[in-house]
């Protein structure tokens, strides 16, 4: 089967290949399954470049959540069968044509759900609503995040009204006010305008934000810092400007903010499986509700992994990107 692999770490666009590799037995309590559809993470780039928290040994696969369908069962699996379409989230190597999986971690996928909404909904909404969950803010409390107009900017957008809590969003060309507006996403501020910051304060009315989300690092990262209120928590999602992030001390002694790191990973798999389970529940109403939409910029096949790895990352860009093989 063909299989995207890298041998050294670096840029995707310089070391990802295409290589003919074994097809996987399922053990026991896996099963293998035929990739229907990958998206793009930033993490799995990152895993790529060797900056993640995760660090595999080479040569390494890539890719961490699919949606495929079932191709032969290991032994002892239950309620699963050949021919059933799941989606899986968190099994590192799936952008191949066959990979293997637990089992106990996969999500059966309606017929209704096309390909390209099955193969995002557990790593990136789901990581969205349990950041969300974490943060345990009450109704009417307010939220600012910079990276807006990323996957998890919007999703956050989308599904922090459904428990009643306010956000504010912050972009960093004008032009994406009115990418999200599309997506019927407002509150949005776009850092390129001078005096943004006056912008802020009108939408919120001039209410104390409780937390902030910082998906970006850098300058950003300050950018978010400067609009929280007393006893604030600022929360470091993610660094898409590298790896520091440029804070103004005067600002964390005198509000009092706590700086906090989230990673999604660490923080699902210390969840109680009842705790996960509510929440995929209500990720699914909120999916079929149509509060939160997943759309697709562009689909690559696997023999183009380079160029939809630099598709990731190409502004403007409103949906993800996806490898089919």
């Amino acid at each position: 089967m063909r299989a995207v692999t890298h041998e050294t770490f670096g840029e995707p666009w310089d070391v990802l290949t295409v290589e003919d590799v074994s097809v996987p037995e399922p053990g026991a309590g896996e099963v293998r399954i035929r990739t229907l559809m990958s998206p793009i993470h930033n993490h799995d780039l990152w895993t790529i470049r060797g900056t993640y928290g995760f660090k595999p040994e080479l040569p390494a696969r890539a890719g961490t959540e699919a949606v495929g369908v079932i191709d032969a069962l290991g032994e002892g699996v239950e309620g699963l069968s050949v021919g059933q379409r799941v989606a899986s989230g968190g099994t590192f190597g799936v952008w191949a044509e066959y990979f293997t999986a637990s089992a106990a971690g996969l999500i059966p996928v309606d017929e209704a759900a096309a390909d390209d909404v099955a193969a995002q909904l557990v790593a990136m909404p789901f990581s969205t609503l349990a950041l969300l969950d974490w943060l345990d803010l009450k109704e009417g409390d307010w939220i600012i995040q910079n990276a807006a107009n990323g996957a998890v900017g919007r999703l956050l957008a989308q599904l922090a009204p459904t428990r009643g809590i306010n956000v504010v969003g912050l972009v960093r060309r004008d032009a994406g006010i009115d990418e999200l507006a599309e997506q019927g996403i407002t509150r949005i501020v776009s850092t390129e305008t001078a005096g943004w910051e006056d912008r802020v304060a009108e939408i919120t009315g001039g209410a104390a934000i409780t937390a902030g989300i910082d998906s970006v690092g850098g300058e950003s990262s300050n950018q978010v810092l400067s609009q929280l209120g007393e006893d604030a928590t600022l929360v470091i999602f993610g660094a898409m400007a590298g790896g520091t992030m440029e804070l103004n001390s005067g600002a964390i002694i005198f509000k009092n903010v706590t700086v906090k790191g989230f990673w999604g990973s660490r923080v699902m798999g210390s969840l109680a499986p009842q705790r996960r389970g509510e929440l995929f529940t209500e990720l699914l109403t909120r999916v079929q509700d149509g509060s939160i939409s997943l759309t697709t910029e562009a689909s690559y096949s696997f023999e183009q992994v380079r160029e939809a790895a630099q598709a990731n990352f190409v502004p403007g860009r409103t949906g993800k990107i996806m490898l089919r093989p």
